[in-house]
Parts: structure tokens; C-alpha cells; sequence
């Protein structure tokens, strides 16, 4: 049994501190008789204890008379489970009052006022967990200024009835939990991390140049060393400081791990991610549980789905099956490819290239104020007023006035083809006529639009389940006759731009380069708010 010193700090500290339900300081005394069997008493509740409680814990237990629910201890017990397992998630369990509630549970000698905020307090914690777990404890606008995602609705009220007429507390929590592939491989991660040793006496790697075949330096051990710790080598073939096939292997190994081009030499981009610290990889694996909470949770029947840090783009049927993966080349840091969702409209046939305002800015501007032969180069047009304007009459001092066209053809920045969607950014995807940036292994290159590579084929899927007849034929017969042509789309496919750097995979842990500078934002953010 709790000390009374104890019970008097925990209630002075718990309702005021958690801004659950307190409507001022609670005397509290020792009673020496047993009384715990309140707590299975369904007990009306003082509405003033109410009144500083969220609305839908209000709404809930108006529906429920204004009587405690929390009645069986079991029930308690396993919401106590659930908060306890949201480690798992990357979450605190404190920030779901777990340490009170404990105590509360432990009580044998309280009063029927503080069961009443005991229950609240359960109820308030479910709420807030469930929500986390389903839509994510941050809000996207909050964190990143380009993520257009529609918020995800749950009905925590809903679920608590379930749960306590089920006795299910835990299978509805778990419930809330994205079901995609991607969250339960990344807690998995998370898991896995944790049972990695500290790492903090392993030394840095530091090249001046790339460590290859045998090659022998004392910084071979320490690659080794950080091989055999992230486990893609083998403690017995680690012997030695000659860098020899079987650490060339293991380097391999690693690098397709990471989306490093696997040449199994160690250069600069090797060595960084071979120095990243364990308690680094967590924080980035949280951070991307974070995220996967904010996707959607349903991809769609048939569906885009691009990792931009991946520079991938995957065509999924049924929420879950992969029928095609493309190359993709995506926005700079300086002109970030937006996270949203969205459904295709339209594909559009050699397009127009209206250039967007950054382009026109930091591009255009300063390439045409040192010669206005860009324009005629880049075969671009200008107009003002929906009229064309010579060039010889561009004032370079207001080009912020005018419109520029660049007009379809190889030439052209957009390619051939584009595929356009809703959104308010004014993105799409598109081919390029930069088609050798695919070969680069980094790939932020773009304006913030995403680049396919074999832009006709991801056509030749979106046309297919159209009424309209469109074959490669009829398409190859119109781009070749260089007209621009939209074509409507009636059948849905959804878009997804998403970003996520850390996942978990049959070849093991995955991690990409967080071209963006996400990750450390948004872990930052996640534990320092409650």
C-alpha cells in the first residue's frame, strides 16, 4: 500500500499537471480500510470533474449516463498492456499518464471521488493513445510547410464502447495501428535496434580517398568493426587490416542496404553511413513510424506510389501487390517534391511547358537578362495578356509580368507525356528530356515535379482499363505527329508522394538518405511535445 505522502503528491500533482479533469486540490487522507472494490462500482459521476475534460470524453460519458465504465479491473489492466507496448511505435508511454494509472490501480483505501478521476483518466488516455496510434501524435502542418495529406477521422468514443463491452482493450488499440506492410517491418527495426550494444566505442571512418580490394590501412578494421556491428559481415572473416573479398562483399552487402551504387569500394558516402550511430538509426526509424501514421490507410485499388528519398515509384493493385516499379528523379532540397495524395485526371500528349513562378525567378530570369537567345534556345514563348510578345520587347526589369510557354517537342523539360493530378502545388509527373539523369545515383534534381523513366509504359498501364480504346499505337501515332492532346481519365488511380527513409525488408534493414532533412525534424518535435 502507497504511503500517504506519496497518495497526497500523486493527486495534488496528476489533475492539475495532465489538464485532464481537476477542479482544484484534493485533500487525501489514509483510510485504512479497503475500498478498492469502488473501482468496479459503476459510480455517477460529479459533473464538475467534467468540466475541464475534452469534449468527446464529456460526449462519452454523457452517452454512458455520467457513470464510471471502467469497471472491470481486466479491462484497466489492459489498457495499462497497450500503453505499456506503444514502445514498439516509438512512443512514450508516459505521455498516456502510465505511471499514474499504475498507482491509481494499486490503491486499495480510495474514495469514490477518486475513482471518478481514475476512470476519466482512462478514459482521456485511451482516447489519446488510440488517436496517435491511427492518425499520428503530430499534425503534418505543423512539422513540414509541403505535406498535403487529408486528415484521417477516428472515432476514439466508438472504439472505448467496443472495447468495454468486448473486454478488447488491447485488440482495439492494436487495431489503430496502420496495417501497411512498411509500419510493422519498421517496428520490427526498432525492435532489432534495441538489441544492438552501444556502439559509442566503436572509432569514426575517416577516407581521404576510397578504401577498396586490398587495400591495407588500420581504417579496414574499424570498417569492419561497423560491418560485423550493423551485421552484414561475418565475425570470423574479420582478421586483419587487408580489405580483402570477403569485406568488399560485406560493403556490397551494406550498400544496397543503404541505396548506395554497391561497387564495394568504402568512398565518403560509404564512410557516412557506416558512422551513423545506432541511437541515429532509431530516431530515424521513429521518425518514419511517425509518418507512416500520417499516410493514408488505404492506398487505394489501384494506385502511384512514389518514395521520394527512394527516387522509386511503385504501381500497387489491391493496397498490397507490386505489378511495376520505375526509376524516378524528384525535386532538389531547394525546390522539394511535395508530400500529398491525389488521383490522376488526365495524361496530357506533347505538352506545353508553362514555366512555374520559382523557375522564372532563379532560372529564367537571370539566364535571359545575360542573353535573350534563351528563349529562341529553349524554343519558349512569352505573352502578356494571353498575347505574344517579341522578344526584342521583353522588359527584363518586370518579367514577373509576362507568361512563358516553352512549346512541345523533344526539347521540351516535360518530354512527351504528362500525367497531371488535383493539387495545390502545381505538380505533376512527367517524362524529361534529361533522360541521363537516371543513371545518377542522386536523383533530387528536379523542379519539385517527378520524373519518370519510361513514362509510356506507366501510360500504357493508366490507358489499359479505359473505355476509350487507347492503344501504344494510336499514342505513338499522335506524339509523332507532335499535337498536343489531353486525355481525360474516367478510371481511378491515386497518387501517393510519400516519404519514408528507414524500412525493414527480406535483405534486412533499409535505410535511404534523407535528402530533405526530415527525419531529425520531426523526432525533435516528437519528444518534445506531450
Amino acid at each position: 500500500m502507497l504511503k500517504a505522502a506519496t497518495i497526497v503528491v500523486l493527486l495534488l500533482l496528476l489533475f492539475p499537471a495532465c489538464k485532464n479533469t481537476s477542479a482544484g486540490n484534493i485533500n487525501v487522507t489514509v483510510r485504512p480500510a479497503n475500498t478498492a472494490h469502488l473501482k468496479n462500482t459503476a459510480l455517477n459521476i460529479d459533473s464538475s470533474l467534467l468540466e475541464k475534460a475534452p469534449e468527446s470524453v464529456q460526449a462519452f460519458y454523457a452517452a454512458n449516463d455520467n457513470k464510471t465504465v471502467w469497471t472491470t479491473q481486466a479491462d484497466r489492466l489492459e489498457l495499462q498492456k497497450a500503453i505499456n507496448d506503444v514502445v514498439t511505435d516509438g512512443l512514450m508511454p508516459n505521455d498516456y499518464n502510465i505511471t499514474f494509472l499504475k498507482e491509481f490501480e494499486a490503491l486499495t483505501a480510495i474514495s469514490e471521488e477518486e475513482c471518478m478521476r481514475y476512470d476519466i483518466l482512462m478514459t482521456e488516455s485511451f482516447g489519446k493513445l488510440a488517436s496517435h496510434l491511427f492518425k499520428g501524435k503530430l499534425k503534418p502542418s505543423k512539422v513540414y510547410y509541403d505535406w498535403a495529406l487529408s486528415p484521417k477521422k477516428i472515432d476514439t468514443n466508438k472504439l472505448l464502447t467496443q472495447a468495454l463491452k468486448e473486454h478488447g482493450v488491447q485488440q482495439i488499440v492494436a487495431q489503430c495501428r496502420p496495417r501497411h506492410a512498411v509500419y510493422t517491418g519498421l517496428r520490427e527495426s526498432l525492435a532489432y535496434l534495441n538489441t544492438l550494444p552501444e556502439d559509442k566505442d566503436i572509432p569514426k571512418i575517416e577516407v581521404s580517398k576510397s578504401v577498396s580490394l586490398n587495400d591495407s590501412t588500420a581504417v579496414v578494421g574499424i570498417i569492419k568493426q561497423r560491418l560485423i556491428y550493423w551485421g552484414d559481415m561475418d565475425a570470423s572473416a574479420s582478421a586483419g587490416t587487408v580489405y580483402d573479398k570477403a569485406t568488399a562483399k560485406a560493403v556490397k552487402k551494406f550498400q544496397l542496404r543503404h541505396g548506395i551504387v554497391a561497387d564495394g569500394t568504402v568512398n565518403s558516402r560509404t564512410a557516412d553511413a557506416l558512422n551513423f550511430s545506432r541511437n541515429a538509426r532509431k530516431e530515424q526509424v521513429i521518425a518514419n513510424l511517425e509518418r507512416w501514421r500520417w499516410f493514408p490507410y488505404d492506398f487505394g485499388e489501384r494506385a502511384i506510389v512514389i518514395n521520394i528519398p527512394n527516387y522509386r515509384l511503385a504501381v500497387l493493385e489491391n493496397n498490397k501487390d507490386t505489378v511495376q516499379t520505375y526509376n524516378v528523379v524528384v525535386g532538389k532540397p531547394g525546390r522539394r517534391s511535395p508530400v500529398l495524395h491525389s488521383v490522376l485526371s488526365n495524361l496530357v500528349l506533347n505538352p506545353t511547358w508553362t514555366v512555374p513562378p520559382t523557375f522564372m525567378k532563379e532560372d529564367l530570369t537571370p539566364s535571359a537578362i545575360k542573353d535573350t537567345a534563351y528563349f529562341s534556345h529553349l524554343d519558349m514563348k512569352i505573352f502578356r495578356k494571353n498575347v505574344e510578345v517579341p522578344v526584342a520587347e521583353w522588359d527584363s526589369l518586370k518579367p514577373d509580368h509576362y507568361v512563358y510557354v516553352q512549346s512541345p517537342g523533344n526539347h521540351n523539360s516535360l518530354g512527351r507525356i504528362k500525367f497531371n493530378f488535383r493539387n495545390s502545388f502545381s505538380v505533376y509527373l512527367h517524362d524529361t528530356n534529361h533522360r541521363e539523369y537516371f543513371k545518377k545515383p542522386y536523383r533530387a534534381l528536379s523542379s519539385g515535379c517527378v520524373r519518370v523513366q519510361d513514362p509510356f509504359k506507366l501510360a500504357g498501364y493508366v490507358l489499359d482499363n479505359e473505355e476509350a480504346g487507347w492503344t501504344k499505337e494510336r499514342v505513338d501515332e499522335i506524339v509523332a505527329e507532335e499535337t498536343t492532346q489531353s486525355i481525360g481519365l474516367k478510371k481511378t488511380t491515386h497518387v501517393h508522394q510519400l516519404y519514408w527513409t528507414a524500412w525493414m525488408d527480406k535483405d534486412g534493414l533499409q535505410f535511404r538518405n534523407d535528402i530533405y532533412s526530415l527525419d531529425k525534424i520531426l523526432y525533435d518535435k516528437l519528444r518534445s511535445q506531450r
